[in-house]
């Protein structure tokens, strides 16, 4: 039986928690029984994995300010009240305070387990979600990968967080380098869908025929069946390229869609890398396609656009190929940090990855600049010029964050070694890191 169906019984009359208790079991549910509030607060945290039925008249705390302090730890949590005849006051006054419905006596049995069906299936579907979104915060295998602080960042998480949980199709677009296909993992892992078959077909490439052949039907000599769209059924189809798809296979591809049920049978992912001037993706698909895969979209941000989360990768890929190649990762100077900063990036994450990799092992070699490999990238690299394009104290900021980061993560979180290498007091150090949003414990 799922945690979430577990309901707990405050009252402090014992015949009447036992009847509900015994009521309910029947019906499924696993209980526990309370014979007051103070009792049942001692158990009820926020994060409780089922609902509350509590009577509303009770002596020391009763019912309403019992339900007072359970609105305070989680305002999600479902909370039935019980309420006695002429107690309707009492019940608007709960129901205002967030009560998730109440039960006048004598009632019926039925309508009580029904509520609680109803309560149960919210409290689990909020306890999901609060899980996706607590390992979204923390850095899940995928959204770890989704590095970054930044305001567009923080954004696409929780975009990527909220399309998971739909059952539509999604277009995701951006720049090449952007992490389009990451991007479409994470969709995928983030839903109910998480967990099931997850299918990848590129399409650029590919002749018309083995195209057709790959997403819709063949098989192996063996006679194992490699038809995409029945190898992922219950779970995601991705579309790499979806833009060089062959009108032909477009047509075939929207009688497939056509044939699903609500919800889709196979989820379909779209991934357009439509990089040429005046050409759109609306254009490239037929209407009907469009129209189908669009249903859903979402937008990778170009590297440019997230300002401080460029550092924040680059010293985290930098340390990721040292220990690779077994030396020191480089050292990042003020001048650098602004030029990186500055830089178009028109190879996004992409670019800054082979950028890492080549630091490191130029440092390996002996002392060099990040400066000649950002030009040597034809990134049209202009001369640092803090005045223009961003206000100075960003940069400054950028590069004391950068700067603190590093040293933490060298001294792994030792306080005293970093202040002695910063020349820093403790509480200098302290504010600085909260300014930043870094916490020792990340280092240790």
């Amino acid at each position: 039986m799922p945690k979430s169906d577990l309901i707990a019984i405050v009252d402090d009359e014992k015949d009447m928690r036992q009847s509900i208790s015994q009521w309910l079991a029947l019906s499924g549910y696993e209980t526990e029984t309370f014979a007051s509030a103070e009792d049942a607060l001692n158990k009820l945290g926020p994060d409780y994995p089922g609902i509350v039925i509590s009577d509303i008249r009770m002596p020391g705390m009763d019912g309403i300010q019992f339900l007072r302090r359970l609105m305070l730890q989680d305002s999600t949590l479902p909370v039935i009240m019980i309420t006695g005849h002429g107690d309707v006051p009492m019940a608007v006054e709960a129901m205002r305070i967030g009560a998730w419905d109440f039960l006048e006596k004598p009632f019926d049995l039925d309508r009580m387990a029904e509520l609680a069906r109803k309560a149960t299936l919210s409290r689990r579907l909020t306890l999901d979600n609060r899980t996706l979104r607590r390992d979204l915060t923390n850095g899940g295998q995928l959204m770890q990968k989704l590095i970054g602080t930044s305001p567009v960042m923080e954004r696409l998480r929780e975009d990527i967080l909220d399309l998971g949980q739909a059952d539509g199709h999604v277009l995701i677009e951006g720049e090449t380098g952007t992490g389009k296909t990451l991007a479409a993992h994470a969709l995928h892992a983030a839903g109910n869908r998480g967990g099931k078959p997850f299918v990848l077909v590129g399409c650029a490439g590919m002749e018309e025929a083995a195209l057709m052949w790959r997403l819709f039907g063949g098989t192996e000599r063996d006679g194992t069946e490699v038809a995409a769209m029945d190898a992922a059924r219950g779970g995601t189809l991705v579309l790499e390229d979806v833009e060089t798809l062959p009108i032909t296979v477009q047509a075939r591809l929207v009688n497939a869609l056509n044939e699903q049920g609500t919800p889709p049978d196979v989820r379909v992912v779209a991934i357009c890398n439509l990089q040429d001037e005046g050409q759109t993706i609306e254009t490239v698909l037929r209407s009907d396609l469009f129209y189908r895969l669009s249903a859903l979209r979402l937008t990778l941000p170009p590297l440019r656009h997230r300002g401080e989360d460029i550092l924040l990768l680059f010293t985290d890929l930098t340390d990721r190929f040292a220990d690779e190649y077994g030396c020191p990762a480089p050292k990042v100077s003020a001048q650098e940090a602004a030029q990186l900063l500055q830089a178009p990036w028109p190879g996004n994450v992409r670019q800054l990855v082979n950028l890492a990799e080549r630091a490191v092992l130029q440092a390996r070699r002996g002392p060099a600049t990040i400066a000649s490999l950002l030009i040597n990238d034809h990134t049209e690299m202009q001369p640092v010029m803090t005045t223009e394009g961003k206000p100075l104290k960003e940069y400054v900021d950028a590069f004391e964050r950068m700067l603190i980061d590093n040293t933490m993560r060298r001294h792994k979180g030792s306080i005293a070694a970093v202040m002695d290498e910063l020349c820093l007091p403790r509480r200098t150090l302290n504010e600085k890191m909260a300014k930043h949003g870094l916490q020792r414990v990340d280092y240790l």
